[in-house]
């Protein structure tokens, strides 16, 4: 068993293969991305940002940090380690991509828990620097770049398996960079998520969508799963991080945001649609 770091990047201005060279990866065609101190790559190019600095803030980050390593998501993190390991003999390496993986958390639990499991060759990318550095600083053994799920820098047909949670897929990009029949397990909020938090900081509920039934093109199910269980939490603190690591601070007015900083203690529902799709060549799955 060992977690060693995936290698097979490509160039994100023209998808030729980048080749480590020194304290840089380079590509045929001239371009050169430099490792960080912290140990990381940034292969997001200037002319392809949306905006100055996108992704999760640093706040963010440092929030969802505390609160995962306080074991509130351990559960999730064991289905996902249990669907990307299904099926894979113990002396077989894969290499696994988390596409969206912020501060690395799922990839940390993934890397524990092999046991006499598959040897790993792992990647985690995000598109906000912030997550990437934090992930850098805290597993060595992980390949940790800066980039977007839109224009991977992933060399085609060179994954087995790819995890995309709560994130922002992209299934061409997913089906290109897998193997043939590789798997993507693939995590979205349920309709329950959160709700108790929901319920306090917005005047009223959306509906979450329900797309636990959507296969995308150039995929077929595989299985689909639904974790769902009560985390207490018993500190103002923690419901804070919460909070601050969700996109619902941003979305909830003054007066909800104010109504959650008067919390002590928060009992929360954590529901998550858990699917596991195959790479397919067949044009007919509906979309």
């Amino acid at each position: 068993m060992s977690v060693v770091p995936f290698s097979a990047l490509a160039c994100p201005l023209d998808g030729d293969v980048l080749v480590k060279a020194g304290g840089s990866w380079q590509c045929v065609q001239g371009h050169s991305f430099d490792v960080a101190r912290q140990g990381y790559i940034n292969l997001l190019p200037v002319q392809k940002k949306r905006s100055r600095d996108p992704g999760d803030s640093k706040d963010m980050v440092v929030a969802r940090q505390r609160f995962l390593s306080a074991g509130y998501y351990a559960p999730v993190a064991n289905a996902i380690n249990a669907a990307l390991l299904k099926g894979v003999a113990a002396d077989k390496e894969i290499s696994v991509l988390d596409a969206g993986c912020g501060e690395g958390y799922y990839l940390r639990q993934l890397a524990g828990a092999l046991g006499a499991s598959p040897s790993l060759q792992v990647l985690g990318l995000d598109i906000s620097k912030w997550a990437i550095q934090s992930a850098a600083r805290q597993h060595e053994a992980i390949r940790w770049v800066v980039g977007s799920n839109a224009n991977l820098p992933v060399v085609s047909g060179s994954l087995d398996r790819v995890l995309c949670m709560f994130g922002f897929p992209v299934y061409s990009e997913f089906a290109r960079v897998l193997r043939e029949d590789g798997l993507l397990v693939q995590l979205d909020p349920g309709t329950a998520h959160l709700r108790e938090l929901r319920e306090i900081i917005y005047p009223s509920l959306k509906p979450v969508r329900d797309n636990k039934d959507t296969i995308p093109a150039g995929f077929e199910s595989v299985s689909t799963e639904t974790i769902h269980y009560q985390a207490e939490i018993q500190s103002a603190a923690m419901v804070q991080d919460l909070l601050t690591m969700t996109p619902h601070l941003y979305r909830a007015n003054a007066e909800g945001r104010a109504r959650a900083a008067q919390l002590t203690s928060l009992s929360v529902t954590i529901e998550v649609t858990l699917k596991t799709l195959r790479k397919t060549t067949r044009t007919d799955i509906e979309s």
